[in-house]
């Protein structure tokens, strides 16, 4: 979605999240036994994969093997950087992509005559683009899973 409002454009963008191989997520139900309006309780599941690392042998299953036998580039650095105990935490989900962000902004072009600031959030990643023509451009993401 988006929409203009004199020098501000404001665009919305929803990025549905996929858990890593291995994984998978649970969004808890609410007190009436209905899925919230918002997830704000997102459970990682390990999944086994001993099946399909037997068919294809390049995966390691997370369930199966405890984290001193995983290769540390493996996704159980997943857990670790994105959850909190086993359950997602989206003001770290929040933070990570404000970094990648931050980070691939300044290897484009655009970075040497718009400023790129990242504005308070919690639970999304709201960035704000300002150029020499005083034309703003504000883009929010929004996470879901699936």
């Amino acid at each position: 979605a988006w929409s203009v409002q004199e020098n501000d454009i404001t665009y919305r963008l929803f990025v549905i999240l996929r858990p890593p191989r291995g994984h998978s997520f649970s969004v808890e139900l609410d007190t009436t036994g209905q899925l919230p309006a918002r997830p704000s309780r997102v459970h990682v599941v390990l999944e086994c994969i001993c099946l399909s690392r037997k068919l294809l042998g390049d995966s390691f299953c997370f369930l199966h093997h405890s984290d001193e036998k995983l290769p540390r580039d493996q996704s159980s650095s997943f857990l670790r950087t994105l959850c909190t105990q086993s359950y997602l935490d989206w003001e770290k989900v929040t933070h990570w992509v404000q970094q990648l962000v931050r980070s691939a902004w300044l290897l484009l072009p655009e970075s040497h005559h718009c400023q790129l600031t990242v504005l308070p959030s919690s639970l999304s990643c709201k960035f704000q683009l300002t150029g020499t023509s005083q034309m703003n451009i504000c883009t929010e993401i929004l996470f879901a899973v699936k």
